[in-house]
């Protein structure tokens, strides 16, 4: 066999888990379509990320690129401006963490498993799978140069994101439970100099008159920030003009980001993603299992997907090490449950966002300190936090909050 492990993709997900089972000794090779550094969106951590990040042994590599600190959320509606500082969280856990260039971050981490000892084999691209043997997986990979090549292991990891492979080549994929949305996001040179602007903090906007169209703006160490509009799908139909055109139009639409960026540069393209949120019938299957967005992505709106691919990783090691080793491993409980139960955690306060109830709760001025703070846990990723309340029948409990807060 090539390996004991094959990994598809390495971005954040597939270079961690390299890096453990690599410090367990298991032999693992990495296939990556792309050549590193690549564009991505996803670049604002949460606070349970470091706690993943510590437990894979990365936090100094990580702490050495001076990214940008982050410690909390900021929320603008039509002149309204609340904030969540982490610090002040119900679970216990980091209370900072990062807003990170993707590319660079990415680079960072797969670099650290590289340093390992991990191959990583770029532009590599999966075109086949076969798990028909017991105890054998099989991919098939054709190269930059056109050339296939047929690869072996024990067991095959699916860390390939919105690339989505295993799920693609083995009919795995189902219709998500969210609305399709589509999004307009690229880097700006931001140039900010409002006084009372925070660069700790991600910015989420909410235009004035749609509340199903938000804006994300997250600053970087460098004067840069990421900037992106999420909207339903088709609310860019009777829009003219390029995408830029449109994600700057879009942006001077709210009051806040109009002052914010009354002096930015454009000066990259813009890119659109449309119909991103994704579903699987199943996280894992004889031979494989699927981590992070290879599995499901929910949305943007509370940048849980690489807190969802960290804890994936973080679950998917000790059980894949463990099947290696002999033993039995019930991926069932162990890995699916438990990985879905945030997911879920997650899906009910985006679904509540884009309803309004969360809105609603967010912008209440005279918001109880205890809910606040457990609301709070959640949007620092603590979604497996079961003492928090606010993740048990979680549904519920935001329509009976939302109920006795007025309308925005």
């Amino acid at each position: 066999m090539d390996a004991d492990v094959l990994i598809i993709g390495a971005g954040p997900a597939g270079s961690v888990a390299a890096r453990m089972l690599k410090k367990l000794g298991r032999n693992v090779v990495i296939l990556e379509k792309e050549q590193f550094p690549r564009f991505s969106i996803g670049e604002s951590l949460l606070p349970y990320c470091m706690e993943l990040l510590e437990a894979a042994d990365l936090l100094e590599v990580v702490a050495a690129e001076r990214f940008q600190l982050k410690n909390g959320a900021a929320f603008s509606h039509a002149g309204k401006l609340t904030e969540f500082n982490f610090s002040q969280k119900f679970s216990p856990g980091w209370a900072t963490t990062y807003q990170v260039p993707r590319a660079r971050f990415d680079q960072v981490l797969a670099e650290a498993a590289v340093d390992c000892g991990v191959p990583i084999h770029y532009r590599h691209s999966i075109v086949a799978a076969d798990f028909g043997t017991p105890g054998q997986a099989r991919l098939t990979s054709l190269d930059a140069n056109g050339l296939r090549r047929d690869w072996t292991a024990s067991m095959v990891m699916d860390a390939s994101g919105f690339g989505r492979v295993l799920p693609r080549l083995l009919n795995l994929e189902t219709p998500s439970s969210l609305p399709p949305r589509q999004a307009l996001f690229t880097h700006i040179e931001d140039r900010i100099t409002v006084g009372d602007y925070d660069r700790n903090k991600i910015l989420i906007a909410i235009h004035p008159v749609f509340h199903e169209v938000w804006y994300w703006l997250i600053p970087f160490s460098n004067g840069r920030s990421s900037l992106g509009v999420v909207m339903p799908e088709g609310f860019l139909d009777m829009r003219a003009g390029s995408p830029l055109e449109n994600l700057r139009e879009l942006a001077m639409e709210e009051p806040r980001l109009a002052d914010l960026l009354k002096e930015s540069r454009f000066d990259t393209p813009a890119n659109r993603i449309d119909g991103y949120s994704a579903n699987v019938k199943c996280l894992y299957g004889s031979g494989f299992v699927l981590l992070g967005n290879a599995g499901e992505f929910l949305d943007p709106v509370f940048s849980s997907g690489i807190t969802i691919a960290l804890k994936s990783a973080a679950l998917a090691v000790p059980l894949v090490n463990r099947q290696l080793s002999g033993f039995p491993v019930d991926w069932q409980v162990d890995y699916e449950q438990v990985l879905r139960r945030g997911i879920e955690v997650f899906r009910a306060y985006v679904n509540a966002w884009y309803d309004g109830r969360l809105q609603r709760i967010i912008f209440e001025e005279h918001q109880l300190a205890s809910i606040k703070a457990m609301i709070c846990s959640i949007l620092a990723g603590f979604a497996w936090d079961e003492a928090n309340p606010m993740t048990q029948r979680c549904s519920k409990k935001i329509e009976a909050i939302a109920e006795i807060c007025p309308p925005l």
